[in-house]
């Protein structure tokens, strides 16, 4: 495998290369603790043989809580696949523009500078793609590019930041936005008994991200150099087998140990480049579990707590699948990590067993001025929603945001995006529950 360098716009007389923006992200207001977890483990399955296994396996992941789009009375009730596959795309529609909208103020861009639109997700499936609705009704132009990955798991997140680059080496200057939205618990079987699902109901959370990359500007990782991996015969040992109600988890008790395999990988890698994997300035690290982090630590020879927003995230969300690399990225920018000149490794594992990789230097240019927000718990840091019919007045044409290179200056973006803030809004409360004017809660009225 050759770590390839993601554009060639770095040697083209000074132009910069894609820049992956701050993410936002939230999780569902739905909270279970570990020790609820264990103790509905404990009485679910209290005649399972292998039930000091499953519960020592659970009290091992290092998740503090986990955050729930449904209340745990719900989830662990199934109705049947296709009513949770529609409760998932009512949840997507109620819960992903907000994050999509705080992401693009985080950018300092709009809608319509929008050239590619990448959505991940292997909890949910619709077609046509979610894709096509957040086009029709947040304001993205009709000839924006679609691609939606649905089975790469949680390696998505850092393939869809790849795939998203390889678009802004094929487009100069475009930019394009990256969105992850996991309904985990959407998935739980109760009457699957393997221990591997049974893990798996103590460790995946729920939560949404997003991030752009713009193709000029901005603050945030210039991302050097990209490369895929697939660590030969072991297809199996991270899958879904679907049946009538659905997908039930699998997960092989010798996926923490392919760190052994994997460090060796990414640190060739790193070193073919002139960098040192064992010396750099930041980690974005998928948090697929404890072990995961202590291995790879231990095999790149990094101290553990270089690994610290990783461990953060799988404490208190859990694992939130492809979303989990975004949500790393969001601390490291929150407590000022991404500073100009910052080194960074991306790493994201997921079947296959696959791992997606990214080298990159931060860039230090100011972020865009921030739109005013009250303080939100942390589980709503998006801003309100808008109904599908609403759009931003006062807004400019996308003919009139264009400027002579195609693309539009991130302050005429700033003022084009207050222009329309200033008017009316449907508001939203912390737990994404759409609000009329009167401020009465209302939702999105589910599919039949």
């Amino acid at each position: 495998m050759n770590l390839l360098p993601l554009s060639s716009l770095d040697n083209r007389g000074g132009e910069s290369v894609p820049v992956l923006c701050k993410p936002a992200v939230a999780v569902p207001e739905h909270v279970i603790t570990r020790e609820q977890t264990l103790a509905l483990c404990a009485d679910l399955h209290r005649d399972h043989p292998r039930l000091a296994l499953a519960l020592r396996l659970i009290a091992n992941t290092g998740v503090e809580k986990r955050h729930l789009v449904l209340p745990i009375e719900q989830v662990l009730h199934h109705p049947g696949f296709d009513e949770r596959n529609d409760r998932y795309e009512e949840e997507a529609k109620l819960r992903v523009p907000p994050v999509i909208r705080q992401a693009l103020d985080n950018a300092g861009v709009t809608a319509g500078d929008i050239d590619a639109l990448v959505y991940v997700s292997c909890t949910g499936f619709m077609m046509p793609s979610m894709t096509a609705w957040l086009i029709n009704n947040l304001g993205f132009r009709p000839d924006v590019t679609q691609l939606p990955i649905s089975q790469l798991g949680c390696a998505a997140g850092a393939a869809a930041v790849n795939r998203a680059h390889d678009f802004c080496a094929a487009h100069p200057g475009a930019n394009v936005l990256v969105v992850a939205c996991e309904f985990s618990s959407l998935c739980y079987q109760p009457t699957d008994l393997d221990v591997g699902n049974l893990l798996s109901n103590g460790l995946f959370g729920d939560g949404i991200a997003a991030a752009v990359l713009r193709g000029a500007g901005g603050h945030g990782i210039e991302l050097r150099y990209q490369a895929s991996y697939l660590l030969p015969n072991t297809e199996h040992w991270i899958s879904f087998d679907i049946g009538a109600r659905g997908p039930h988890f699998r997960l092989d008790l010798r996926v923490p140990g392919t760190m052994a395999d994997l460090a060796p990988v990414i640190a060739r890698q790193a070193r073919d480049h002139g960098w040192n994997a064992s010396d750099l300035d930041l980690y974005v690290i998928h948090a697929g579990g404890p072990r995961i982090l202590d291995d790879l630590a231990r095999h790149l020879r990094v101290r553990p707590e270089a690994f610290w927003a990783s461990r953060q995230t799988l404490s208190e969300y859990g694992n939130i699948a492809s979303a989990v690399v975004f949500d790393v990225l969001r601390r490291a920018f929150e407590v000022g990590m991404v500073r100009d000149g910052t080194r960074c490794l991306m790493a994201g594992f997921g079947p296959g067993i696959t791992a997606e990789l990214t080298l990159g230097t931060c860039v230090g240019e100011d972020p865009p001025d921030p739109v005013p927000r009250a303080p939100r718990p942390l589980h709503a840091v998006a801003e309100p929603l808008r109904l599908p019919h609403q759009r931003r007045s006062g807004r400019t044409t996308a003919h009139d945001r264009m400027h002579a290179h195609g693309r539009v200056h991130a302050r005429d973006r700033r003022h084009a995006r207050g222009h329309g803030a200033a008017h009316g809004r449907h508001a939203a409360d912390d737990h994404g529950t759409c609000c009329d004017s009167d401020g009465h809660p209302r939702r999105l009225r589910r599919r039949r």
